[in-house]
């Protein structure tokens, strides 16, 4: 969330620049200045109230010592009315600081200045783009076609187990589903990456945490008998690993990687766009988490997305990067790239990853800090990055790569899959 330093220091400046996400926040901002004031007054008022009662508490012993017992007898109704006095203005700060605190987790987060203006991702700026769109042949068919052809996914059983958007993968899609997990992970760990392996569930702090609670899209599974949330993306657990913690700045930037299943309700969705492996509730993703200093945080997110196109590149499928607009971004981002890659058979492009820079706002959520030189405690800057989701890797994979004798396998994955060919 932002801090009440920026909103009060800036409150123009902020007010203007949530405009570029399509957020109104000028009533807002007013009432978190309002309540915030409210705050501080209430805070001065107990602290001098506590100040004269403890002055007042010390007066009665020594009136007592001078037998004046009338007059410290008085000194005690005072204090008894003075300490039911207090806890009044304790409640009244308790309130203020819950309000504020609300007010505070459904302000956005400030958009970059790299940020361009737009409503939809049709505004969304074409940042660059590689690869080499295949020319399939006049009879090739998306994905959904393919697994029916190869016995690959049983989208009907998964309906029966669980409901739309929960295939079963069968077969040799079954292990190139492995093989892109363990080929995303190995990456990772060669770029410099420490694997990880999260919970699947998360509690409420830590949704709140990463700015995914409050869920106003409501997106995330929530299991009401234990209060915990299915993860929405790895993210999520391994961001929180360094909630309430100071770490050291030598040790900054920190790099994790975590291969997990992820869970969305995707509440909304439907049409051709979502058909097959376009859109499901739930996927398999390999997920990239930084924790930097604020003046290194933008060179870390480069080094991510340059360290994404490798993967595509790699892949052989036809890529592009978009900057996203300021309606088209995420609650907690300040800057995000998504990576887009063409489905030939669809003849449409696909997002499969999503890189952002969140710079303090995760942070001040999380409580996530560091010493600097100075030893002088400073918030971090958090950054992730899908590297990457499978479904529609896969999408493309299987569209891209389909032939009179079967689909192709990259070269790439050949040593993890063990085949050539999907036939």
């Amino acid at each position: 969330m932002l801090t009440l330093k920026v909103i009060t220091e800036d409150t123009t400046g902020v007010i203007r620049r949530l405009a570029k996400k399509h957020y109104d926040a000028k009533d807002i901002i007013n009432q978190v200045i309002t309540t915030d004031k409210k705050r501080k007054s209430t805070q001065t008022q107990l602290d001098a109230n506590l100040a004269e009662l403890n002055q007042l508490s010390k007066s009665i012993g020594q009136l007592m010592k001078e037998g004046k017992k009338e007059e410290a007898e008085a000194a005690r109704n005072q204090v008894s009315s003075m300490k039911e006095g207090n806890k009044q203005l304790e409640n009244e700060m308790k309130d203020a600081e819950k309000v504020l605190t609300e007010l505070l987790y459904q302000i956005p987060n400030l958009p970059s200045d790299e940020v361009p203006e737009g409503r939809i991702a049709e505004d969304n700026v074409v940042e660059r783009e590689g690869g080499v769109i295949p020319n399939l042949s006049s009879d090739a068919v998306p994905h959904w076609d393919l697994a029916k052809k190869y016995d690959l996914i049983d989208f009907e059983t998964g309906v029966k187990i669980a409901g739309a958007g929960f295939p079963v993968y069968k077969g040799k899609l079954a292990r190139l589903q492995r093989a892109l997990i363990n080929f995303f992970l190995d990456n990772a760990l060669e770029a410099g990456y420490l694997e990880v392996q999260p919970p699947y569930v998360v509690n409420e702090d830590s949704g709140y945490g990463t700015g995914n609670l409050p869920d106003k899209e409501g997106q995330m599974y929530h299991c009401g008998l234990d209060d915990l949330y299915l993860i929405p993306t790895a993210e999520v657990p391994v961001t929180n690993i360094y909630r309430d913690v100071i770490l050291e700045e030598k040790d900054l930037p920190i790099k994790n990687t975590a291969y997990s299943a992820c869970f969305r309700r995707e509440a909304g969705s439907y049409g051709k766009d979502v058909r097959g492996l376009n859109r499901l509730h739930q996927f398999d993703k390999v997920e990239i988490v930084r924790i930097d200093k604020p003046e290194h945080s933008y060179e870390s997110l480069k080094e991510m997305v340059d360290y994404v196109q490798s993967l595509v590149e790699k892949l052989e499928l036809p890529w592009r990067i978009l900057r996203l607009c300021g309606g088209d971004m995420s609650f907690a981002s300040a800057l995000t790239f998504d990576f887009e890659v063409f489905s030939a058979a669809q003849q449409r492009w696909l997002e499969v990853s999503s890189v952002s820079n969140f710079e303090s706002f995760q942070a001040n959520r999380l409580k996530c800090r560091y010493k600097d030189e100075a030893k002088k405690t400073q918030l971090c800057h958090t950054l992730n990055g899908s590297a990457m989701a499978l479904p529609r890797i896969v999408a493309a994979l299987l569209e891209n790569n389909q032939t009179p004798e079967g689909i192709r396998i990259p070269k790439v994955l050949v040593p993890y899959t063990g085949f050539e060919l999907i036939d």
